[in-house]
């Protein structure tokens, strides 16, 4: 069966799908458990852009809550988002849990069929026999000045995929990640799909506790409704106008921010 989506730009970090996000049922602590949960539709044509993490219309402005100081964005906040955010809401150093996404996929869960699927590769991960101060002075001596240019390298990624992903009905998000030296109590995602500044969608999924040095994985269940057709032929001739936020909140405090964006005209030139 044929694969209806690629990632063109390569996870480097922490990333969902999502971007994962983007801009995600409980995980039980310990090693590689698998929970599952269901999603409900929020917002009106519900659904379209909710790719990766495979992130209301009224209320504070992206603006607003850019404004207002890392520590303080709560989620109440983010739901209340009325556009994709200009900027990143907290910097890549809110992450202290040092939370990190290894492996990603997507199915079509009435197929079976793995539409999408991205893993770190070992040799990013940490080498068996190195301590975490090891690995992160190793890692510092391969970064040249092109990757510390940016700080925010990782937080955004681009995805491509064919018109048959908006046919999709029901789709299953698996993630798997890894935390350092403090548990994770609370672990919650919320993630925001837009249609240019229409809100297609809302995830809010809880990750539960994580023990510390603990490898997790879990999958998400993702019920997508009917769209217009209008809607998604707008959609597919506008690649990269669907883009989502996915904030990361560890006892209600934002810790990571990734963003994504998508195509769903199976990379034909535009």
């Amino acid at each position: 069966m044929s694969v209806v989506g690629k990632q063109l730009n390569p996870v480097q970090s922490n990333s969902a799908a999502a971007a994962a996000s983007s801009s995600a049922a409980a995980v039980a602590p310990g090693s590689s458990n698998s929970n599952s949960s269901s999603s409900e539709s929020n917002g009106a044509n519900a659904a379209a852009g909710a790719a990766a993490g495979i992130g209301i219309s009224i209320g504070i402005g992206a603006g607003d809550v850019k404004r207002k100081e890392e520590s303080n964005v709560t989620p109440e906040d983010v739901l209340h988002l009325n556009k994709i955010t200009d900027d990143y809401l907290c910097s890549a150093n809110a992450n202290v849990f040092e939370i990190d996404f290894t492996r990603f996929k997507i199915r079509d869960l009435e197929s079976g069929a793995v539409l999408f699927e991205i893993a770190k590769p070992p040799s990013e991960q940490f080498p068996d026999g190195l301590s975490v101060e090891d690995t992160m002075l190793a890692a510092a001596e391969d970064l040249s000045l092109d990757d510390t240019a940016d700080p925010n390298a990782g937080r955004y990624v681009r995805y491509q995929f064919t018109p048959a992903f908006l046919n999709l009905k029901t789709v299953g998000a698996t993630v798997e990640f890894t935390v350092g030296s403090q548990p994770v109590n609370n672990f919650r995602m919320i993630e925001r799909h837009f249609f240019r500044d229409r809100l297609l969608k809302t995830f809010d999924f809880e990750f539960g506790y994580c023990i510390p040095h603990s490898k997790n994985t879990c999958e998400h269940i993702y019920e997508f409704p009917n769209l217009p057709p209008d809607l998604v032929a707008e959609m597919i001739s506008s690649p990269f106008e669907t883009r989502s936020d996915s904030f990361y909140f560890v006892e209600n405090r934002l810790v990571m921010h990734n963003k994504a964006d998508y195509a769903y005209d199976g990379g034909k030139p535009t």
